[in-house]
């Protein structure tokens, strides 16, 4: 999605290489756009080298639009950098725009929930310099090995710490439960001193190095302010302690520290467990691929090697059991495959020879031999897994309220703090309650749910809908997704099977069905042609063999079978061949009439005389039905656009209860069709296979491409289903809607504990204990509130 405007660089020439270029006019015109961009001073382009020279100061964003407008494209490409150090959403912001000032960055989104840095950068800029601008940002770049343990064993150190905190703060834990029963079971106070320094400086130190390298890159975050308000308590406590003795009966306030200290630990722990939870889509997807494959050798031999080690053209070898390891087509054998956890589809599909397979999915009960076609980050899984990844790092449009919030808040805080310790102080209560006040406001605040209620709800809602084979491309989908009122279907293939069926076939006077079926097969057996699969797929047997074959184009095939002369082919056929069709005129027309093609089977010689009339239709899909009533469910109006004929689109819009029709569009006036709907003011989603409906998907709100699990067209819309079943449409549509609640559920959690806590704490109400607390519970039930989204599923049965 668009990022957020940044102020006016400086003037400065850029170089930038354009992609297309092929003569001086191309060059000039790349030109001329680049020159209209508001702040460009001088623009020049050369085609030879492919490169532009642009002086000014306009944003690099826009300038590589304006070489987009012209007709050409600036060579880019995407990186994924994993971020330590970030503890709140202002911490997010503040690495994201450290990025966005790299040269060469044209976006930057930064998740908290996942510690991820998503860029998109003109091709060859230097991951160094993005390094660079995370650490003076006052963070560390985390490399891929580093990721992959974290997810493999997360929370190792915060487990630890919590530990060590829970056992040193638990004699405080204590004295504060007698504190409540009216008895006095604090410990002595050097005890105190000597329990809440480790605490504070050993175990609290993530906060003070994490504090000082926000003030260094000039702002504030969460470990500021409880670097400030843990060290004002246990700073007043030890003034006092020196000041007044062990012994002169003054309330200490070590344990404010402390336990502080210790309910932000178990917040981090409980997160870190949480945000593995959030991610296990990613994580399971991954674990589908095997790490060792069967590949045959030249000789037909079996070797064990590495999955990874394959290469296109390969032949692999899968027993009954094993998980296939590379995206191929069956060569050899037939089997069941379980394709459950990649497309979501509950039964085994059969795969025979020809039929293509993709990796991760299980052969079930029977021998695969394959010819692998895509390897390593070329298949399927992977490219559904990188899919998964983006839309998890991706902002969501709400997130600007976050942000805008997240720049100020920290400041803000600090001053509410100090007018908080003035307030108090002024109104004689004295210093020690003052600054206690004070402490509580500066922990109450601080904004870690802030950054961890969007993108924890994004993660969790694009992983369930990734398991049930739905694959939400980014944010802006879910949000594009809401205001939908009208879905507009492509027929085949999407609400139809795509495959047509012999419907009916209907004998001539005299002529049987025995007789007329085998003679249509044989004219069809060595067609490809989906009317003869048809016809070969509804005869019974091994039909016999034609001679003289020859294809009519337009028309049909003719031949000769058993020594007749036989004609297959459309009406215009039978007009050409001179046949009366007699009284089966009557049943063509009924035929017709319910949206069937049709077919005449002809015996041109020695006269011409018509055999049978066979009928075909392409059936609705056993999701379609469930779709249009699902759709209605949800208040949505659905509608449908096909380039078939009107007899057949309304005999398939009869069926399926569709009263909003249009039949014999070409795909540019589907996409008219659809601007049409948007200007009558209906936000309307389009359905179809991203192929030839692609103007349409593109004129659409929101485009849902129907895929296969071997072919997904993941660049093709908004949200790509990976298999052609159109009951998962309302099911997408549904899952954005929850996932857009939860993510609002969240930020009212978020924001919500900030405004009532903080007016608390300032009026006295909270203790910094209490408010520390409240601040890890903060996080945590946005978390587990966005991890309920994970009981979703497509069938409706779930209570998040």
């Amino acid at each position: 999605m668009p990022e957020a405007p940044l102020a006016p660089a400086p003037t400065s020439t850029r170089s930038l290489p354009i992609a297309g270029m092929t003569c001086a006019a191309c060059a000039t015109r790349v030109q001329r756009a680049l020159a209209r961009v508001p702040g460009v001073e001088a623009a020049s382009v050369n085609a030879a080298s492919e490169r532009a020279e642009i002086t000014g100061t306009a944003p690099l964003p826009e300038l590589v639009a304006a070489v987009a407008r012209a007709g050409y494209a600036v060579p880019e490409t995407t990186l994924s950098l994993g971020i330590a150090g970030m503890t709140c959403a202002t911490c997010a912001l503040r690495v994201e725009k450290a990025l966005r000032r790299v040269p060469g960055v044209l976006e930057a989104s930064v998740n908290l929930a996942t510690e991820t840095a998503r860029l998109r950068l003109l091709a060859g800029t230097e991951e160094a310099a993005l390094a660079d601008a995370i650490r003076r940002a006052g963070y560390e770049v985390r490399s891929a090995a580093a990721d992959t343990a974290t997810a493999a064993a997360p929370g190792g150190r915060e487990r630890r710490d919590l530990i060590l905190a829970a056992l040193l703060a638990a004699p405080f834990l204590i004295g504060m439960l007698g504190m409540g029963l009216g008895r006095d079971w604090m410990p002595h106070p050097w005890v105190q001193l000597a329990l809440a320094a480790p605490v504070q400086f050993w175990l609290g130190a993530r906060f003070y190095r994490a504090g000082w390298a926000a003030l260094h890159a000039g702002t504030g975050n969460m470990d500021l302010l409880v670097a400030l308000g843990t060290t004002a308590a246990f700073g007043l406590s030890l003034w006092m302690l020196a000041t007044h003795g062990p012994a002169a009966g003054h309330h200490l306030y070590f344990e404010a520290s402390a336990t502080v200290i210790l309910f932000i630990l178990l917040g981090k722990w409980l997160e870190a467990r949480a945000r593995r939870a959030t991610g296990a889509a990613i994580r399971a997807l991954l674990e589908l691929r095997p790490r060792t494959a069967r590949r045959l050798t030249a000789a037909g031999i079996e070797e064990e090697v590495p999955a990874i080690a394959l290469a296109a053209g390969d032949r692999v070898v899968v027993r009954p059991g094993e998980r296939i390891p590379a995206d191929g087509r069956v060569i050899e054998g037939q089997a069941g495959v379980d394709e459950s956890a990649l497309t979501g589809e509950s039964r085994a599909v059969e795969k025979e020879k020809g039929a293509r397979v993709s990796t991760g999915t299980i052969a079930l009960d029977g021998r695969l031999v394959i010819a692998a076609e895509a390897v390593g980050q070329e298949t399927v899984l992977a490219r559904v897994a990188a899919l998964v990844a983006a839309a998890q790092a991706s902002r969501a449009p709400v997130q600007r309220l976050v942000d805008r919030v997240s720049a100020v808040f920290v400041p803000v805080v600090i001053g509410i703090a100090l007018l908080t310790l003035l307030g108090w102080w002024l109104a004689g209560a004295g210093v020690e309650t003052a600054l206690l006040h004070a402490v509580a406001v500066l922990v109450i605040s601080c904004p870690c749910a802030l950054g961890l209620a969007t993108p924890a709800a994004i993660m969790a809602g694009t992983g369930a809908a990734a398991r049930a084979g739905i694959l939400i491309r980014d944010a802006e989908a879910i949000e594009r997704a809401q205001g939908i009122t009208l879905v507009a279907f492509d027929k085949t293939g999407t609400l139809s099977e795509g495959k047509p069926r012999l419907a009916a076939l209907h004998p001539a006077a005299g002529v049987t069905r025995e007789e007329a079926l085998p003679l249509a097969a044989a004219l069809q057996s060595g067609s490809e042609h989906p009317l003869a699969r048809a016809v070969l797929a509804a005869s019974a047997g091994t039909p016999p063999a034609a001679a003289d074959f020859r294809a009519l184009p337009g028309r049909g095939v003719a031949g000769r079978v058993a020594g007749r002369a036989l004609l297959l082919g459309s009406p215009r056929a039978l007009r050409e061949s001179g046949a009366d069709p007699g009284p089966l005129a009557a049943a063509a027309a009924a035929e017709e009439g319910l949206g069937r093609s049709l077919a005449w089977l002809v015996e041109t010689a020695p006269a011409p005389r018509v055999l049978a009339l066979l009928a075909f239709e392409d059936a609705p899909k056993p999701g379609a039905a469930a779709a249009i009533a699902g759709l209605r469910a949800l208040g949505l109006k659905p509608a449908m656009l096909t380039g078939d004929s009107r007899a057949a689109a309304a005999s398939l819009a009869a069926r399926l209860g569709l009263e909003d029709v249009a039949a014999e569009v070409l795909p540019a006036d589907k996409a008219a069709r659809v601007a049409a709907w948007r200007q009558a003011g209906e936000r309307v989603a389009m359905v179809g296979d991203g192929v030839n409906d692609a103007p349409a998907l593109a004129a659409a709100e929101l485009g849902i491409a129907m895929g296969t699990g071997t072919d997904v067209a993941i660049e093709a819309a908004g949200i790509t289903l990976l298999r052609g079943d159109p009951a998962l449409v309302p099911a997408a549509i549904a899952v954005t809607r929850r996932t857009l609640r939860k993510i609002r559920q969240n930020l009212a959690w978020a924001f919500g504990y900030n405004l009532l806590g903080l007016p608390l704490a300032a009026a006295g109400l909270l203790s910094p204990v209490v408010a520390g607390a409240a601040m890890a519970l903060s996080s945590v039930s946005v978390l587990a509130n966005a991890l309920l989204l994970a009981r979703w599923r497509p069938d409706g049965r779930d209570a998040a």
